[in-house]
């Protein structure tokens, strides 16, 4: 098969020929159709991503593929399922292995790209929101990066939950994104206005934040009694720390969520989220938003699409 590998921390992406990957006890070859392009590559071709495989590798973590082979004990799937599924790293590629249990099949009427730009940011969102923040109907949802990708899929997801949904966004673009996937308020606040402003709609019940630094101090600032806090990305570059003595007060969580690890450590837990969130898709309820579909022997373009954070939306990379 012919793969698009990076042979060296920081080095570009080139096709390689080699041999497709056999699934082993647990998993299944897929034929890829298309895989979706993630910040998370990008670290990983860098050599920084907590889970960067050895050298050489072919990225790519969400695909939309055809199985090809089922390896020992696979049940519940067939050879010509098409199915979305997390492999972790590989997806770069004209074939990949993944874990049975993380593989969902496709409904019939679904693209290929919208299959594989799903995964991780709605699923990131969804998993945070519906397991571990619990969150419930008629709470007040604060989305911090909500005009980054993973941000729009948390407006979109907290939305469809029946919250009310406060996105902090800047532009007038990002913002018209955010109020077009159902949120309710729109901010385009700093740091030294965001709690007076948050405060001002009547707090916040969950805080999902993208975002970190200052605007996370903020955001925690305007929590009420037993919010919720969901740090799941730094994009200002600043990890905050967390004063232990303001939890008691207010009797706050904060709730780490690492999305991949699940493909680990639990993954019956991750196809069930992914399920509900391609049920929803079927009823029209989301939707993911494609920036651009680019030919595998174009993964570097597609790389630099998210560097240069010129995407607005997905960027998927197919294989046909």
């Amino acid at each position: 098969m012919r793969a698009m590998r990076v042979h060296e921390a920081g080095g570009r992406l080139r096709f390689d020929e080699v041999e497709a990957p056999a699934p082993g006890p647990g998993e299944v070859a897929l034929a890829v159709r298309a895989c979706g392009v993630n910040f998370a590559d990008t670290l990983m071709v860098k050599g920084t991503y907590q889970e960067t495989p050895p050298f050489p590798f072919a990225p790519g973590i969400e695909v939309c593929g055809v199985v090809t082979a089922l390896g020992q004990g696979v049940e519940g799937l067939a050879v010509g399922d098409r199915v979305a599924a997390m492999v972790g790293a590989g997806g770069f590629a004209e074939a990949a292995v993944a874990r049975a249990a993380c593989c969902v099949k496709v409904p019939d009427a679904m693209p290929d790209a919208a299959a594989a730009a799903l995964l991780v940011a709605h699923g990131t969102s969804h998993l945070a929101l519906a397991r571990r923040a619990r969150l419930k109907p008629g709470e007040r949802l604060l989305v911090l990066g909500a005009g980054g990708g993973v941000g729009l899929t948390a407006v979109e997801i907290g939305a469809v939950m029946g919250a009310e949904v406060i996105a902090v966004a800047r532009g007038a673009e990002k913002q018209a994104a955010a109020r077009a996937k159902g949120a309710a308020h729109v901010l385009d606040a700093d740091a030294a206005t965001l709690r007076d402003a948050v405060r001002a709609l009547g707090g916040a019940d969950v805080v999902y934040d993208a975002v970190g630094g200052e605007l996370w101090k903020a955001a925690f600032r305007a929590c009420n009694f037993e919010a919720r806090l969901l740090p799941i990305g730094f994009a200002s570059g600043e990890v905050p720390q967390i004063p232990a003595n303001h939890l008691l007060v207010k009797n706050l969580d904060v709730i780490g969520l690492y999305w991949g690890a699940y493909y680990r450590h639990a993954p019956q837990a991750m196809a069930e989220s992914l399920r509900a969130i391609l049920a929803w898709w079927a009823e029209g309820r989301i939707a993911p938003v494609i920036a651009a579909t680019l030919p595998l022997e174009d993964a570097e373009a597609a790389l630099d699409l998210l560097r240069a954070r010129k995407a607005a939306g997905k960027v998927v990379l197919a294989t046909g």
